[in-house]
């Protein structure tokens, strides 16, 4: 719940933040795009840390960097502190995700789908009503507010997990400084470097296009993929996209996802407030179709994945965001909210799917002694797609938004649903040919 929440509930706060501090909302705008871009980068690397010295170790020092920032982030005196508070919350909240992954992974063998289906249940809840009770927490306290929220829920969690998560594999000092001395720092650095720089360029797509960090980003991505070819015990041994293409395609399938959702979440409550001139409230109750059917479906996408397997789930979810999306080009400009409604309860249906079949399809294809990694770099691909849906939605709204511009979103849908589709189609065909080498 942690990461999804912070992510989000930070946006109804940036104007108090903006006014305390007096500070320009570029500026202030900065308490989001940081969290993304240490959120992109922590995750991968986190995991990594969680699948050498534990993964117990690594979700409960998680927890204690969230509690740190939510204690430090209401007593910052100045903004560089309070930015810096933010950073911590989002390498904290990043720790827990892998390490949650790969406990399911190799603690939880039957009816692992439903499993994962209850954290994707919490993950949609938390995107979907963050900016609501950020809302209600900014009116009850201010700002502070949405820091001081963090506590309740790192305690229980660091209870449940002290006593219930088992035990690390108990490691030997030598053991432990070997695998210290062993971890990729280099590759690291690069990779957070690469990552970085390039989130930069993307972010920067609205505004002044900065194309050196573009750029330098590739630069040291080529650094990244140079240094994890030559050593011996590398941070993500990329060659692993080469032997794992099923792994490969899920996380790009993740990332069209997610520019699928993000460019409604992002875009519908702009338009339902500017064009359609509805209240924040009726457009939350609008946005709760879409994210309501999110939740309720990804319980039932659990159990049947359990039964059916991820590639008939996976074909028949993208197949439902190709009707959702066509639904939306042609009929939502002027729908009733009856129309609005079930038109947007597809498109949860849709993302409520996927979300579900693609993060149980990561845990089957992904190695099991580096599934912590490859969850911190499926998370990764989430904020990837979110960023990207921010840059479509500036392309096409430009400085007005209007019924013309949601339906060529509506169009961006149509293809990026079509795209997964057909991404699907390959996943299946890959598997019946491995079925039938194995028979033969």
């Amino acid at each position: 719940m942690l990461n999804p929440l912070n992510s989000s509930m930070i946006a109804l706060a940036l104007h108090s933040i903006q006014k305390d501090f007096q500070l320009s909302f570029a500026t202030a705008s900065w308490l989001i795009s940081s969290f993304y871009l240490a959120s992109a980068v922590a995750q991968p690397v986190t995991g990594k840390i969680g699948d050498i010295f534990g993964r117990k170790k690594t979700f409960l020092i998680g927890l204690g960097l969230v509690a740190l920032s939510a204690f430090g982030a209401p007593l910052s005196g100045t903004f560089l502190m309070l930015l810096a508070m933010r950073l911590v919350q989002s390498i904290g909240s990043s720790a827990i995700y892998p390490s949650g992954m790969a406990l399911i992974r190799e603690h939880i063998k039957e009816r692992q789908a439903s499993a994962l289906a209850v954290l994707s249940i919490f993950a949609s809840a938390m995107v979907a009503l963050g900016p609501t009770i950020g809302g209600f927490l900014i009116v009850w306290g201010s700002w502070p507010a949405i820091f001081w929220v963090n506590f309740p829920f790192v305690l229980i969690s660091f209870l449940l997990g002290w006593f219930m998560f088992p035990k690390d594999v108990k490691r030997d000092r030598d053991t432990v400084s070997r695998l210290f001395s062993s971890l990729d720092f280099w590759g690291m650095g690069f990779f957070a470097a690469g990552m970085v720089l390039t989130l930069w360029f993307l972010l920067s797509f609205n505004a002044k296009v900065h194309y050196l960090t573009g750029f330098a980003g590739l630069f040291f991505f080529g650094l990244f993929a140079w240094r994890e070819l030559r050593v011996r015990e590398p941070f993500i041994d990329i060659r692993i996209f080469k032997t794992h293409p099923q792994l490969t395609m899920v996380y790009l399938q993740f990332i069209v996802l997610n520019i699928f959702f993000y460019c409604l979440f992002f875009g519908l409550p702009s338009y339902f407030q500017e064009v359609l001139r509805l209240s924040v409230e009726k457009s939350g109750v609008l946005m709760l179709f879409m994210s309501g059917v999110s939740i309720l479906i990804s319980t039932i996408a659990g159990k049947w994945i359990d039964k059916a397997g991820v590639y008939q789930p996976i074909m028949i979810g993208a197949f439902i965001s190709i009707i959702g999306a066509t639904a939306f080009t042609f009929f939502f400009p002027g729908a009733s909210y009856l129309v609005l409604g079930f038109i947007l309860a597809l498109m949860g249906l849709s993302y409520g799917i996927g979300n579900v079949v693609l993060q149980v399809a990561m845990l089957r294809e992904s190695p099991k002694e580096i599934v912590g990694t490859t969850s911190g770099l499926f998370q990764t691909c989430r904020y990837l797609g979110s960023i990207f849906s921010t840059i479509i939605l500036g392309l096409i709204f430009g400085e007005n938004i209007s019924s013309e511009s949601i339906i060529t979103v509506g169009k961006v849908l149509i293809f990026t649903g079509t795209v997964s589709f057909i991404m699907s189609l390959w996943f299946s065909r890959e598997t019946l040919n491995l079925f039938k080498i194995k028979r033969v």
